[in-house]
């Protein structure tokens, strides 16, 4: 099986990292084809514990070239500290690691205007604030600036003068901030174009030739479906496409490329920052497994909002993006409960629905209907068996299977590689 994506199906952090560093053992390569240093993945392997923002997870094995697409957004500076982190720790890099000459930079900037706009919201969004959103808003706008354009540092002047006379008349004009020197921004693209060049090239041919050699490419997601900036809870969204589309023009892949797409879901739900969340707990127990789990955000540190499993939303994320099969994380977080929820259908102004709504105000106005499960008296956590698996998280799992519609393949019982149940082999598969 030559390309299979793994992509997260709910709002993100799904445990995604631990996933693709997981498939990777078999991959020549792992690709990032969306978002930017504003998605996180937590990886711990023998090596230690590592929190990735832009490097792709597959780095940790040797046979792996990671590659970031043009589809992603770049901030320099995060990404040269994540290499020179990852080298001191030593994760060698050298000729296994490629960022696209078409990928866009996120420049000093777009930080500066992310926070300005988010404060000035009437009702925030949750952004990082790093930028992400006005960096693929001049992309949109074709004032971005890109990799291909730090190859040239003389050409790049006239073009840097442009897009910051304008987003300084925005910073002073609209917002009453100060403006950004231009100077001190050509100085750090000069320091940029030295110390990213070697790892610059061009990922579309090099994934592209890949495939045609027959060899295995894993397509790494950042965020989760239900942030995408079309078929997400717009607009409390992304600024990308961290769906199956996203990944053909993210790296230049023909739909036909893609053999397989996987759809991580965790257990329960979790979502960051603001938007419609039907299941969300704002009690006790919401506060129990946040800590239980550590739902805490890997770029930002915020506090995840928790809530049950909602499967019309995990529906409507198969539906957009075509699982071929499913992976459950955070399963061995439900160990402790006496009894857990499941979301099978919506409420909406006395109607039982089961179809995801378009809008987020009609969303908001849902309430979860719920099934009850009995949880079980033995511990899933290291699990490596389904056999193994008490009954009643047996039950929970093929119920889950039911109502998304997928076969569920892998179920990580932990955030270590091993601890991880095989039910199917996605690679053989």
């Amino acid at each position: 099986m030559p390309t299979y994506a793994v992509l997260g199906a709910q709002w993100g952090d799904e445990g995604k990292g631990k996933v693709v560093d997981f498939l990777a053992r078999d991959a020549d390569i792992v690709a990032r084809f969306s978002g930017g240093d504003n998605a996180g993945h937590t990886v711990m392997n023998p090596m230690g514990t590592f929190k990735l923002h832009l490097v792709p997870v597959g780095v940790f094995w040797p046979q792996t070239l990671g590659v970031i697409g043009n589809g992603a957004v770049v901030n320099p500076d995060v990404l040269i500290q994540e290499i020179d982190d990852l080298q001191r720790r030593g994760v060698d890099l050298d000729g296994r690691l490629m960022v696209s000459e078409r990928s866009h930079l996120v420049m000093p900037y777009h930080s500066v205007l992310d926070e300005l706009a988010e404060a000035a919201r009437s009702e925030a969004i949750g952004t990082t604030g790093r930028g992400i959103g006005p960096a693929y808003t001049d992309k949109a706008a074709r004032i971005g600036i890109r990799v291909a354009d730090l190859l040239d540092i003389e050409a790049l002047l006239p073009r840097l003068e442009d897009a910051m006379a304008h987003h300084n008349a925005i910073i002073e004009k609209v917002y009453g901030g100060e403006p950004v020197p231009l100077d001190k921004v050509y100085d750090r693209c000069k320091e940029w174009a030295a110390l990213m060049m070697p790892y610059v090239g061009s990922v579309e041919h090099v994934v592209y030739d890949a495939l045609q050699e027959g060899r295995v490419v894993v397509l790494e997601g950042a965020q989760g479906a239900l942030l995408d900036l079309d078929h997400g809870t717009y607009p409390f969204v992304t600024s990308s496409h961290p769906t199956i589309g996203g990944a053909c023009t993210g790296l230049g892949l023909l739909p036909n490329q893609i053999d397989a797409v996987m759809g991580v879901f965790k257990a329960y739900s979790t979502r960051v920052g603001s938007g419609p969340f039907l299941t969300e707990l704002k009690d006790a127990t919401g506060e129990r497994i946040r800590n239980l789990a550590g739902e805490f955000g890997t770029t930002t540190g915020r506090a995840r909002r928790v809530g049950w499993f909602d499967s019309v939303a995990a529906r409507y994320s198969l539906r957009v993006n075509g699982y071929t099969s499913l992976v459950l994380t955070r399963l061995d977080v439900l160990d402790s409960f006496d009894s857990i929820r499941l979301c099978s259908a919506y409420e909406l102004d006395g109607d039982i629905v089961t179809d995801f709504p378009g809008s987020a105000a009609v969303l908001e106005r849902c309430t979860p209907v719920y099934e009850d499960f009995p949880g079980w008296d033995s511990p899933t956590a290291g699990a490596t068996d389904f056999d193994s698996l008490p009954e009643g998280a047996r039950a929970y799992v093929r119920r889950l299977e039911e109502l998304i519609g997928r076969p569920i393949d892998i179920i990580s019982t932990g955030p270590h590689r091993h601890e991880t149940i095989e039910v199917r082999s996605m690679v053989s598969a």
